[in-house]
């Protein structure tokens, strides 16, 4: 006769051999360019309007567990060069085989929203599945270019591109807040920077929260300041959100903003490559 463990020790057990389980991941930050200028009150509301900084243009490698990630995937398309005075670019491929890494061999590329210099290399990387969020993808790939829509910031070949992808069977359709896509690594929505951009969680002994543009910089952390979002309306959702990646990190250290230059000075950096762990 078998002899049942108690549920109490049965959860334990499970709940000890997942976190076991968790791969450890490597994770840097990549940056493709650099945007000199900028002004602070587009990535802080709030902020003094005279204030200018050179934003950092990023994207981040995540390897480990027979898995190369990115999480977005920088930009190349030359119209968006003529909108905004890009210095110091390399093409994310390129600057992707600084890190040794082939750009053919990416596994996974997570989109954390549609804008062009988030979802505008993907078309680099042939061989990666895509995941999005399934709201994000219905917005800007339907209603956004509607009557009344919004699809400010996002590019229409990038989103063809997508399109194509998702014919092709390689796009996740991602289903709302706090799921594991990839062992260990779980997203999260809620920021309304887009219509429904996302970040994400990569699990370890410490956690890594990677905000992409839900956080510009360190600043709208530490001052609990909304970055610019899909609607004024949502810039309670943006500030609430940062609060919870500062909760599921476990503090500002284990939060990396999208755009702050400071990653390259807080963190051990080669070139353009920085090492968050």
């Amino acid at each position: 006769m078998r002899t049942l463990l108690p549920v109490c020790i049965l959860a334990t057990s499970i709940a000890v051999r997942g976190a076991a389980q968790s791969p450890e991941y490597e994770i840097l930050a990549l940056r493709y360019a650099t945007v000199p200028g900028f002004p602070a009150s587009g990535l802080v509301i709030g902020a003094d309007p005279d204030e200018r900084i050179d934003i950092a243009m990023v994207f981040w490698l995540i390897r480990g567990d027979g898995h190369v990630i990115l999480f977005d995937s920088g930009f190349h398309r030359a119209g968006w060069f003529e909108r905004f005075d890009v210095r110091d670019y390399l093409r994310p491929d390129s600057v992707l085989r600084l890190a040794g890494v082939a750009p053919e061999s990416v596994t996974d590329i997570i989109v954390s929203h549609a804008h062009w210099d988030h979802m505008g290399g993907i078309d680099l990387f042939p061989n990666a599945v895509i995941w999005i969020q399934r709201d994000e993808f219905a917005w800007y790939t339907g209603e956004a270019w509607q009557n009344g829509g919004r699809g400010g910031g996002a590019d229409p070949e990038d989103l063809v591109e997508l399109v194509q992808r998702n014919t092709q069977g390689t796009v996740r359709l991602v289903g709302g807040d706090d799921v594991e896509i990839l062992p260990g690594i779980r997203v999260y929505t809620g920021a309304r920077h887009t219509y429904a951009s996302q970040y994400i969680r990569v699990a370890d002994a410490v956690p890594v929260i990677l905000a992409s543009d839900n956080a510009y910089l360190y600043r709208n952390l530490a001052q609990h300041r909304p970055v610019a979002t899909f609607t004024r309306a949502d810039t309670t959702a943006n500030v609430q959100a940062q609060a919870r990646m500062l909760r599921l990190g476990g503090g500002i250290d284990q939060v990396v903003p999208g755009h702050d230059p400071q990653l390259f000075t807080r963190y051990p950096t080669e070139g353009r490559v920085a090492r968050i762990r």
